[in-house]
């Protein structure tokens, strides 16, 4: 329920996020919101591409249209304002500037008055092999992020994470939960991409299996309801690595099929280092495991460092 609650209280507030940054002093891109098409279409012309079309609702982790072109740009706008493409989520748009450099994922768990860093992870957006294909809510992703340096980590939570969750303090909407900063670093300096209000998934699959720490406790610390001050929280990891692979039904993320038979799950789940998660399974009238949504499982695997994790 805590959990829920917390989305929706950021959901309701996440248009003005861009607002936020801008008012406090938040490091993230140059942007403008818009209503009107054709105000937006004004602006997407004078701005020129590669530029950045999200909409102010949640849409599944896939309201993110990156323009590579001033068409693609003005036929986004067209269907998230004009054709309903994402629902309510799309009926305002953010249009940003279209940051360089490599993007990480970062992780703190907030009281409400400061905030304790977890670790980075990076996640896969495209489809296709070699980056390729549309977004989607992510196809793999592994941690640590090795762009993120101590040193990067350090200036994310000092310039970005409390930053934010002083903001929210001072306006009057107070945050405890998971904060996830998604981050454009650029010359060892990082810029606010967005904030999700939850762990990210498949980022989850491979930051809490490096996590020696009983995640249960130090949430309960950050609710007030542990045994300790969450400022006191100290966080082990292990050394080893994580990477996540998501299998997806085909289609996806378009129209997808579904009721695919999966096999193979228990002995993949036998293998040491590997985790089997499930995403969109169900067992069929006679028992069988089938695929029931888009993403369909998360095979997690933890061992040694990355180039030992590639070549197992």
């Amino acid at each position: 329920m805590l959990a829920y609650e917390v989305d929706i209280a950021w959901a309701h507030r996440d248009a003005t996020l861009p607002d936020l940054c801008k008012k406090y002093n938040i490091p993230t891109a140059a942007y403008e919101k818009f209503t009107d098409v054709e105000a937006a279409k004004s602006y997407i012309r004078s701005q020129g591409a590669p530029i950045v079309i999200k909409t102010c609702g949640l849409a599944a982790g896939k309201g993110v249209i990156v323009a590579m072109t001033e068409e693609d740009a003005l036929q986004a706008v067209e269907d998230m304002l004009v054709g309903g493409a994402f629902g309510s989520a799309g009926a305002e748009v953010v249009i940003e500037e279209f940051m360089t450099g490599e993007e990480a994922s970062f992780f703190a768990i907030v009281d409400g008055e400061t905030a304790l860093p977890l670790q980075s992870a990076q996640d896969h957006k495209r489809v296709g092999d070699g980056d390729t294909g549309l977004n989607t809510g992510g196809m793999g992703a592994y941690s640590p992020a090795p762009v993120v340096s101590p040193e990067i980590a350090d200036h994310i939570m000092q310039d970005l994470v409390l930053p934010t969750v002083q903001a929210m303090k001072m306006e009057g909407c107070p945050y405890t939960g998971v904060l996830y900063a998604g981050v454009m670093i650029k010359d060892g300096k990082a810029r606010l991409v967005e904030y999700n209000a939850r762990f990210g998934d498949p980022e989850c699959q491979v930051l809490i299996p490096r996590l020696k720490n009983d995640l249960l406790e130090v949430l309960l610390c950050a609710c007030g309801a542990g045994d300790q001050a969450l400022s006191e929280v100290e966080l082990q990891w292990t050394e080893d690595s994580a990477v996540v692979v998501v299998m997806a039904a085909e289609g996806y993320p378009g129209a997808y099929k579904k009721g695919t038979a999966i096999g193979g799950v228990e002995a993949a789940d036998d293998v040491d280092g590997v985790i089997v998660f499930h995403a969109g399974t169900a067992n069929d009238t006679s028992g069988q495991l089938v695929s029931a949504g888009g993403r369909v499982l998360g095979v997690t695997a933890i061992k040694g460092d990355f180039p030992q994790l590639y070549m197992e």
